[in-house]
């Protein structure tokens, strides 16, 4: 076993973000939530209206380089809230100074630089921390324990859904959106999240399919794209993605079937129970409106997940290695779309 950071038990756990832009807001007010037990004490970003902007927020000390935040910081835990295709490097280089790290999804654009996160942490006895909060809402989390006690005995189907929108506006907000070198497409950005519910929910992949477009969105990567999976237990599962829905997001959706139970979370944010039935009722676990929604709740929840781990209380729920399975399967997509064929799992050198 790699080593890791000794617990941190007699004072806040101390974070520093990098990257001061709209997801960076999701990071702060969950951080914000969890009071005393945690301290942000360095924001970064090379843009001096966004740095001034979060430095008045917070109060933490600003710094308008990596380096310069390396350099200085005394955090135990490196927040990546920056372009996806920096992750690799920023966290090798963190991870090098003894930091921990919490990066944004996707971890990385391709498999072998995820890989090389994770090991880079493990060398230097450094938690990473990949952030897959839609496995912890309510709803989701209720719906993986229904599988998990065999609810719906054999599964059949796992399908879901994203029918969001994103304008040319919204790609044109920053030069690195839409690129494949920093930001990748509708799967890879988008829809991340929703590649690890497929095997969250489903389990391990055993191969892969895919078609991606480019239909409506002046970019370099898909805006469009559909995902074909067979799990290693036999059953089949789908991701559908577009961000051309007009005029706003549509859906949100994730079915499972199985030989003795469906469930539909639908909605335009899987926020609604449409159909949950199993032949067997289990009362305490089938009122429909048991669980609220909770949209917002979901980094709140991944960071009290992040300070226990810190503190020693248990073992991250998502780390590098688990965040590696979604990474695999994004991978395994984009060769299968490049190539038309499909691509079975384990990657090569996976």
């Amino acid at each position: 076993m790699p080593p890791t950071p000794s617990p941190i038990v007699d004072r806040p756990i101390r974070f520093a973000l990098v990257g001061c832009g709209r997801v960076a807001q999701n990071h702060v007010a969950a951080l914000e939530r969890l009071g005393s037990r945690v301290e942000l004490v360095d924001v970064c970003d090379p843009d001096p209206a966004a740095l001034s902007s979060m430095v008045a927020r917070t109060g933490a000390a600003g710094h308008a380089s990596f380096d310069a935040l390396l350099e200085r910081t005394k955090a135990d835990v490196v927040v990546l809230a920056t372009p996806s295709g920096l992750h690799p490097s920023q966290t090798v280089r963190a991870a090098e100074r003894g930091l921990s790290v919490l990066t944004e999804k996707p971890m990385a654009l391709r498999y072998e630089d995820g890989l090389a996160m994770v090991e880079a942490c493990e060398r230097a006895g450094v938690r990473l921390f990949v952030v897959k909060q839609l496995r912890l809402l309510p709803r989701v989390q209720r719906l993986a324990r229904a599988i998990r006690e065999g609810r719906f005995g054999r599964l059949h189907v796992v399908a879901i859904n994203v029918f969001w929108t994103r304008p040319q506006a919204y790609y044109d907000e920053a030069a690195w959106r839409g690129t494949r070198a920093l930001d990748g497409g509708a799967l890879t950005n988008q829809a991340s999240h929703h590649v690890d519910l497929l095997t969250f929910l489903g389990g391990p992949v055993a191969s892969v399919q895919a078609l991606t477009a480019t239909l409506g969105r002046s970019i370099e990567v898909e805006d469009t794209a559909a995902l074909s999976v067979r799990f290693r237990s036999g059953a089949l599962g789908s991701l559908n993605v577009t961000m051309l829905t007009y005029p706003k997001n549509l859906e949100t959706s994730i079915t499972v079937l199985g030989e003795r139970g469906s469930v539909r979370l639908g909605g335009a944010a899987a926020d609604v129970v449409e159909h949950w039935e199993f032949a067997e009722p289990f009362p305490e676990h089938d009122e429909r409106d048991a669980t609220p929604a909770d949209l917002g709740g979901g980094h709140a929840r991944y960071y009290q997940d992040v300070v226990a781990a810190m503190r020693g209380e248990h073992e991250p729920s998502i780390d590098g290695r688990e965040g590696l399975r979604s990474l695999e399967i994004l991978t395994a997509a984009y060769r299968s779309a490049d190539q038309g064929r499909r691509v079975d799992l384990p990657l090569e050198g996976g």
